[in-house]
């Protein structure tokens, strides 16, 4: 009898265990949102630099995540990184001039889309471009900034008349 109690404790632990790992597997991978049937609109927006921009990132404004990247993609004319953002339906009061930022989370976390809110009459609405956008920062572009900058500090005191 012990025996039977003790392999349906054992099974309950395991069963647990698993459940456990599936909500774990669905945060990681940020779909906190599954089973979530509301409506979202899409925009694009064009930015020089996605950094390691991905798709499912989210899309904040203020903190609060208000949709995800959909899709990455190449404009064939401009060579422009084109990124298409599904944003939840009932945010749908968001001024047509806002703004968008890659930004990062933490110093050298995940990347997920800023979006600032604009002055305009008119909102936003599905197949909208927002045209403000700022790129992501590239640390490594900004180290080599910084070193060829102070390369060239020694050669400039050098030719000092």
């Amino acid at each position: 009898m012990q025996s039977r109690s003790l392999e349906l404790l054992v099974g309950f632990f395991v069963c647990l265990g698993i459940a456990a790992v599936f909500v774990l597997t669905f945060r990681v991978a940020s779909l906190d949102s599954v089973g979530d049937s509301g409506t979202r609109y899409r925009v694009t927006a064009k930015f020089e630099n996605t950094g390691s921009l991905a798709r499912g990132a989210s899309v904040k404004m203020s903190g609060v995540r208000i949709g995800r990247v959909r899709d990455i993609g190449i404009d064939p004319e401009t060579f422009q990184a084109v990124v298409t953002i599904d944003i939840d339906g009932a945010r749908n009061n968001i001024p047509a001039d806002s703004s968008l930022k890659i930004l990062t989370a933490g110093l050298l976390g995940e990347q997920y889309i800023g979006l600032e809110g604009g002055g305009d009459d008119q909102m936003l609405k599905s197949g909208d471009s927002i045209r403000l956008t700022q790129s992501a920062v590239v640390l490594e572009n900004l180290i080599s900034q910084f070193l060829y900058s102070q390369a060239e500090k020694p050669a400039a005191e050098g030719k000092k008349p």
